[in-house]
């Protein structure tokens, strides 16, 4: 396979990798229905998809240096094949979790391998293109799959079995796809794959706690959206069209890559900033759209929450990468992505019981005052970063 097409193959697999990973989110209220869930067991099987990523990050982060780039690309096509089939025959909860952490170790593999794939098999007439493409495939495939998932849950018949089989399509058109891609690495023989190292250099700590604290956030919010999101159309807004819940998850994602790419040229600095105040706006926004049970407001709330979610993460990955030596980059990304996908998960299981206790408008409000919080401590440290900077020039100068 030629270049251009082999980087278009690992694209189109990146992005139906990803799509399969949210595509359950219009069928949790389907299996609340069937088997009784509450709105908090749907944020645990929600959450069990975090629980694959993590481990895929930390035992396979860097499986590919020593084994190759597409054998493991297929290794996480055929995990995501392995979790839609547990999906279409799933009939109870320890199912339902066995199939998310699947897809979480599917998501888990191509996030690092197929963006280092892509990096390496990118053209150089695209050269300049191959992180805004990678970005659209990843948070685009994501922000698809509900798209894609709640028009054939709305539409079509026997949804909660032709959603994955549609997913199982489209990933075995993927691994086809990628076996005849030119492997990028050569792999040293005898090469043995090792564990992922977790761990935060002294001289780059406070900006790795600048740049996590507003990821944090976001990734919280992108957890509520995807994981709780259909209770919130359907119980508080009364809504019971699995297609406009996938559109107002598709919104906040398509939002987060339009951000990321369009937005990519301005300062780190001033763009995490901006970050964290979009952030507060946002959340602001959703907490006042489930009191005043408004889906005009909802939406607004997700354009705007998405746009500070994915300037805060791509910006705070960026400052973080900058202060590093080559050697050092992968085991802090390591650690980076594993507190966003800890904010993906833990603090949507908060919502999920606070739901039950409380009901979900006020579950919502008091998770949109927290992320709130947070965002604003983010802004409050870089803001004493700022200070401390210019406080150090002038010392210099006037000495």
């Amino acid at each position: 396979m030629r270049r251009p097409l082999a980087f278009v193959a690992i694209a189109y697999a990146f992005a139906v990798a990803m799509l399969g990973t949210t595509m359950p989110t219009p069928v949790y209220s389907l299996y609340q229905a069937e088997f009784g869930f509450s709105v908090f067991v749907v944020t645990i099987i929600f959450a069990a998809y975090a629980l694959g990523v993590l481990a895929a990050l930390l035992a396979f982060g860097r499986w590919s240096d020593s084994l190759g780039r597409r054998p493991m690309l297929l290794a996480g096509i055929g995990l995501g094949i392995a979790s839609a089939i547990v999906f279409i025959s799933a009939g109870s909860l320890t199912a339902l979790l066995i199939g998310r952490v699947l897809s979480g170790l599917s998501a888990g593999i191509f996030v690092g391998t197929a963006t280092v794939t892509l990096v390496e098999l990118v053209p150089d007439k695209w050269r300049s293109r191959a992180p805004s493409i990678a970005t659209a495939a990843n948070i685009g495939g994501l922000g698809l799959g509900p798209l894609l998932a709640g028009l054939l849950v709305q539409y079509m018949p026997q949804p909660m079995r032709l959603t994955f089989a549609v997913d199982i399509a489209l990933l075995l058109v993927a691994a086809i796809a990628v076996y005849f891609v030119p492997e990028p690495v050569a792999v040293a023989r005898g090469a043995r794959p090792h564990m992922q190292r977790l761990s935060v250099p002294a001289p780059i700590r406070g900006t790795f706690v600048r740049a996590a604290t507003g990821g944090f956030a976001g990734f919280a919010v992108l957890g509520l959206f995807t994981g709780v999101s259909p209770g919130f159309m359907t119980q508080v807004l009364g809504i019971d069209n699995h297609a406009a819940t996938g559109a107002v998850v598709f919104v906040i994602f398509a939002s987060s890559a339009a951000a990321q790419i369009g937005l990519r040229g301005l300062g780190d600095t001033f763009a995490l900033r901006a970050g964290c105040i979009t952030l507060v706006v946002g959340v602001a926004a959703l907490g006042v759209s489930l009191l005043l049970e408004s889906l005009p407001l909802l939406v607004i709330a997700a354009v705007v929450c998405g746009v500070g979610q994915g300037v805060t993460f791509s910006k705070g990955m960026a400052s973080i990468t900058a202060e590093l030596p080559t050697d050092r980059r992968a085991e802090v990304t390591s650690t980076f992505f594993v507190v966003l996908y800890i904010a993906i998960s833990v603090p949507v299981i908060g919502a999920g019981a606070a739901a039950n206790a409380w009901g979900l408008v006020t579950a919502g409000v008091v998770f949109s005052a927290a992320v709130a919080a947070l965002a604003l401590i983010s802004l409050a440290l870089l803001l004493l970063e700022s200070r401390d900077f210019h406080e150090e020039k002038a010392s210099e100068n006037s000495s």
